[in-house]
């Protein structure tokens, strides 16, 4: 920098996003006035000369002199052109750089205090390395920027004496962005201004370098195109030349040949030849011709018409739904039922069915079995965790990969308009923000609609009325009321250990056998080893883990055999235990002797049915009623409403009512890490309290359930067989229940009613007679007088 500085005061030409640079040439056009005034007092007054100012906001149309920079450049103005009184075209040549030392407004423009302030060189070994950069960064750039600037680049390079214009040039020819422009102008030295110019030119080369990749890669793949299409053409012409078919027309004649033979509604195929005639136009490139290729196959593949002949022989339907399934009598007579029907109508609508119970009882083979006696194609779906509408009811055309929904595709699968159509674990439908798949099952299962059932993707009326659909759950408490309206609802319950043992050996042994490559004479099942793999390591109402343990005892049978054993195996109980170890489940057996406070329950589990011991004890006074075992809301009422029953009854009972006043009480439910709920324990709260405050034993040998009211009414509860099974395996042969519940009777096994006892009750003295010895008085007789 030279000793003596030199100021100027010049007019000031504010800029938009620009910057313009020492020793080069820039044409600008000058429209606002405060501008045109600057531009005429440099022509008039300063020789052309005036200073160049970047703006910092270029949204500011009346700049001041805090809203500009504080470097820019002093320029000569080389042409002027005014092309309206409201423009002038000017160009001009910078100068050298300034700093500003002060702005003033002067006569409607600014003018401005400068100071010439060239970049101090230092000409050290890293200013030197950082020129050879920038001739490199050069030499990059010829080739990504445009032909004049390139050329004056080249010249540039070859002569090598000015590293700053070539920095200058480079920066403007790239485009950098205005803040970097206006950086790189405000720098404090050269060193540090060629730093910046090839810190920014490489990142800007680098960009250029990935778009250039990008829009190559793009010609590229538009080359392959034209070249397939060359191609395509080409072989079109050596086809017909060589009289060969071509594959789209011959496409195109299968399908109209198939569209003429099918039989279609009248709407499907008005809509089907409308379809086709838009794919005959469309040329064998289009993305659309394939996806009109696949509605055509979906629409000509449906058995609009087509379906098998029901066979309606009532002995052979009932024959094959005995081969298949043991017991299940109520399902298998509204089967036949509907056979029935159809001899008499054969256009009666099919039931739709809800086959309701635990796992492993027979849900879904029963569908089969159905299909299989009615002599109809069966499909099964399996609905579980199901979240989306349209994974029933299809996807429209409009959506890229869109396809028909789940039942227009059994209904395709099974190739008939009638099949048994199996809805699987309809209890365990999903629902958010993709729609309600239940509320889509609606239109599906009522007999009213489902005959013009539309598809989303299909988009044609679709009859479904003679399709026979099952449903199955495992509880129906999930389900809407309206659908569940829509279904017979046949419940399933769980097997008696008789009928376990029955089902083993017709059907589950023969066929674990048979996959293990075991023979009767190599391997036997006596009654007592599958009694004790059912009562000791299989504890459900079903059969799965049964047909596991069984598959089990087969492999480790064959495994002895395959070890060099010759003699016959007979899975006795002990051969059982040897064989699968410790027992899973030990049964608690009935308690004898019972302490006053206990009383003995049935409760009904998913699993099947269990024994329930309810205690209660006496808490110090003002403890109130505690209850433990993880009771649920409605048991817990159950509890409160059997104390205030007989706290009202007291001396009936000969309690004393004060006992309610001067203790608490705690009642109990063993296995606390099993939640509890549901009305049917309320009797046995009762017992229990009554035996408590009385301390009178309940007896031992007796199992109940029902629920109470606050009057002493018992009323009906559910899940009967299931608890009167329960309460036989822990050889308790005696069980009262509800009145209302006698009817339920029928659905235990000959046998079992047989060896029980049971006993109904319409209230709670009824209850309290066969559960308490001696709570209640003998009945005395009443003496009729004669006159």
């Amino acid at each position: 920098m030279p000793d003596q500085i030199e100021f100027v005061t010049l007019p000031v030409l504010p800029l938009k996003n620009i910057v313009l640079f020492p020793k080069l040439v820039l044409p600008l056009s000058v429209g606002r006035d405060a501008s045109r005034a600057a531009v005429e007092s440099a022509i008039k007054d300063h020789e052309g000369e005036l200073i160049l100012l970047a703006q910092r906001d270029p949204a500011n149309e009346a700049p001041g002199a805090s809203d500009l920079h504080n470097f820019g450049t002093r320029a000569k103005i080389r042409k002027v052109l005014r092309t309206s009184p409201a423009l002038i075209e000017i160009v001009v040549a910078g100068l050298d750089r300034v700093g500003i030392i002060g702005v003033e407004q002067t006569g409607g423009y600014l003018t401005a205090k400068a100071s010439p302030m060239p970049l101090a060189a230092d000409h050290s070994t890293e200013e030197k390395a950082l020129q050879t950069a920038l001739f490199e960064v050069a030499a990059k750039a010829i080739e990504r920027i445009n032909p004049q600037a390139a050329e004056q680049i080249s010249n540039l390079m070859t002569n090598a004496d000015d590293p700053q214009q070539l920095m200058w040039l480079l920066s403007t020819a790239f485009n950098l962005d205005m803040q970097k422009l206006q950086t790189l102008l405000s720098a404090a030295t050269l060193k540090e201004a060629l730093e910046l110019a090839v810190q920014y030119l490489t990142e800007e080369i680098r960009v250029l370098e990935v778009r250039q990749k990008i829009v190559s890669e793009a010609q590229e793949e538009m080359s392959k195109e034209q070249r397939d299409y060359v191609l395509r053409r080409q072989m079109k012409a050596i086809q017909q030349e060589l009289g060969e078919d071509d594959p789209s027309k011959a496409e195109t004649e299968e399908l109209r040949k198939r569209l003429a033979e099918t039989v279609l509604p009248d709407e499907a195929r008005k809509e089907a030849e409308r379809e086709f005639k838009r794919f005959e136009r469309l040329p064998d490139q289009s993305p659309e011709r394939h996806v009109l290729r696949t509605w055509l196959d979906l629409v000509l593949d449906l058995p609009w018409t087509k379906q098998t002949e029901d066979n309606l022989e009532i002995a052979r339907a009932r024959q094959v739904l005995n081969d298949d399934h043991y017991g299940l009598e109520d399902v298998k007579e509204r089967i036949l039922e509907h056979l029935g029907v159809l001899q008499r109508n054969p256009k009666a609508k099919a039931p739709i069915l809800c086959f309701v119970g635990p796992p492993g009882v027979g849900k879904t083979s029963l569908g089969q079995s159905i299909a299989r006696a009615l002599g109809r194609k069966f499909e099964r779906m399996s609905l579980g965790g199901l979240h989306d509408e349209s994974e029933l009811r299809g996807h429209r055309r409009t959506y890229i990969g869109a396809m028909a929904g789940r039942l227009i595709q059994a209904i395709r699968r099974s190739g008939a308009n009638n099949p048994v159509l199996m809805l699987d674990e309809v209890d365990k439908l999903g629902r958010d923000f993709r729609g309600d798949p239940a509320a889509a099952l609606l239109e599906v299962l009522d007999p009213a609609q489902n005959s013009t059932f539309r598809d989303n993707y299909l988009d044609l009326p679709f009859d479904l009325s003679k399709v026979m659909f099952v449903t199955t759950a495992n509880t129906l408490d999930s389900l809407p009321q309206p659908l569940l309206d829509r279904m017979e609802v046949l419940r399933l319950a769980g097997y008696s250990e008789e009928e376990k043992v029955a089902i083993a050996n017709k059907y589950l042994i023969p066929r674990q056998m048979t996959e293990a490559g075991m023979t009767e004479e190599q391997l036997t099942f006596p009654a007592d080893g599958l009694r004790k793999l059912i009562e000791s390591y299989t504890r459900e109402a079903g059969l799965r883990n049964l047909e596991r343990g069984i598959s089990r005892l087969c492999r480790k049978a064959a495994l002895k055999f395959a070890e060099g054993r010759t003699e016959a195996i007979a899975m006795d109980s002990a051969m059982v235990v040897e064989l699968l170890g410790p027992e899973f489940y030990v049964p608690e057996p009935a308690r004898e002797n019972l302490p006053a406070g206990v009383s003995t329950g049935l409760a009904w589990t998913p699993a099947g049915g269990d024994v329930l011991y309810i205690e209660a004890t006496l808490l110090p006074k003002g403890k109130g009623m505690t209850l433990t075992g993880q009771l649920g809301e409605v048991m817990q009422e159950s509890a409160k409403a059997a104390q205030s029953f007989l706290w009202a009854h007291a001396e009936e009972y000969g309690i004393d009512p004060q006992a309610f006043s001067d203790f608490g009480v705690h009642i109990h439910v063993p296995s606390g890490g099993i939640p509890k709920d549901g009305p049917s324990a309320g009797i046995t709260l009762a017992v229990a309290l009554a035996s408590l405050y009385t301390k009178k034993k309940a007896r031992h040998d007796t199992a109940m359930t029902g629920e109470i009211t606050l009057t002493g009414r018992v009323l009906p509860i559910g899940g009967l067989k299931e608890k009167v099974l329960a309460a036989r395996r822990a050889g308790i042969n005696r069980v009262i229940m509800p009145e209302a519940n006698r009817k339920d009777l029928r659905d235990l096994p000959k046998h079992v009613r047989e060896e029980m006892q049971f006993f109904f009750a319409t209230r709670i003295d009824d209850v309290f007679r066969e559960a308490i010895p001696n709570l209640l008085p003998e009945p005395v007789p009443v003496e009729i007088l004669s006159a």
